[in-house]
């Protein structure tokens, strides 16, 4: 795992509040077989570099939206809210980093990746709403420019929301340049900055879980963690959503605790997750929620290269559903 040097895990992950309900007003807003340590390399010299004034630490994270008070007295809320400061790129996730232990025993990480999508994820929104707790968002960057108004949502719901590159790619393809994975990477934040109207936090998990080293060294110089997880629910096999929940309650049972790796794009987690968070409950296990320390900068020439692609959105290659919803029937 790429970590700056003399960055100490007290620096790294703070204590903000804890809270055994939602209707606290949240903090500010931040927010696979990788090798354990990635090259102490400068930064890479084939994609755009960050400006000096982009370097710079950013500004603390905006407040997101205020949240409406939790009504449900037995709700599974959350527990406490960590902030992370993404200096150097830290690494969370015990499947590929190993350093950063931050969980207590039966506190658990709800994250969700490939979303937004019509019908899954507000079903997912609301089933955590309905619980009073809350989850980290990594949307693909294609997602985030055909849905912007589902992904604004997630925002003002008061979830933290990362990201999960511009297409999906899988950036340990051989056939692809050090240029072309970088701009997977920074065109997947420009996206979600254009659907949120406001820059995302600085967090990222790479596709299918794998990490080449260069762009852990990549991720590392622009300052944004990077997040495995310490359970999959594997949801994108599953058969139905049961098979979803027995996945993840059977592997929390032996690991205690952990991250949890889930798709808001998967029908079958959208089904299962009301269940899930009630089991999770019943369990024992608390919700940890993770918040950046600053917002991504966002580089200006993807914001600018996005900007004219999608101009004009209704004849660019969005999707049918996102244009015609049926609202009557």
């Amino acid at each position: 795992m790429r970590i700056a040097a003399g960055l100490i895990f007290a620096g790294t992950v703070s204590l903000l509040a804890s809270s055994a309900a939602w209707s606290q007003t949240p903090p500010a807003k931040g927010a696979p077989a990788a090798p354990a340590a990635a090259p102490a390399a400068a930064a890479p010299a084939a994609a755009p570099a960050p400006t000096a004034a982009a370097a710079q630490v950013p500004p603390k994270q905006p407040a997101q939206p205020a949240r409406a008070a939790c009504t449900n007295p037995n709700a599974l809320g959350v527990a406490r809210t960590v902030e992370i400061d993404t200096t150097g790129g830290p690494g969370f996730g015990f499947e590929h980093f190993k350093q950063l232990d931050f969980l207590r025993d039966h506190e658990v990480v709800l994250t969700f990746d490939d979303g937004p999508w019509p019908g899954n994820t507000p079903a997912v929104l609301k089933a955590l709403a309905d619980e009073c707790t809350t989850g980290i968002f990594f949307p693909i960057g294609k997602h985030a420019t055909y849905h912007p108004e589902i992904l604004r949502q997630v925002y003002a719901a008061g979830h933290t929301v990362g990201s999960h590159t511009w297409s999906h790619e899988n950036l340990n393809n051989k056939k692809l340049t050090e240029d072309q994975k970088k701009d997977e990477i920074e065109r997947g934040f420009a996206a979600v900055k254009w659907a949120l109207e406001t820059s995302p936090s600085p967090f990222f998990r790479f596709p299918a879980l794998q990490h080449p080293p260069e762009m852990v060294t990549y991720l590392g110089n622009r300052n944004i963690a990077i997040f495995s997880c310490d359970l999959d629910s594997f949801d994108f096999k599953s058969k139905n959503s049961q098979q979803v929940i027995d996945t993840v309650m059977k592997k929390l049972a032996k690991l205690g605790k952990g991250i949890i790796l889930m798709h808001d794009f998967q029908k079958h987690t959208a089904e299962a997750l009301p269940t899930l968070l009630t089991q999770l409950k019943a369990g024992g296990y608390k919700v940890v929620a993770m918040r950046a320390k600053f917002p991504a900068t966002v580089l200006p020439q993807y914001e600018q290269e996005l900007a004219k692609d999608v101009k004009l959105p209704t004849v660019s290659s969005r999707p049918v559903n996102s244009v015609v919803t049926t609202v009557d029937q």
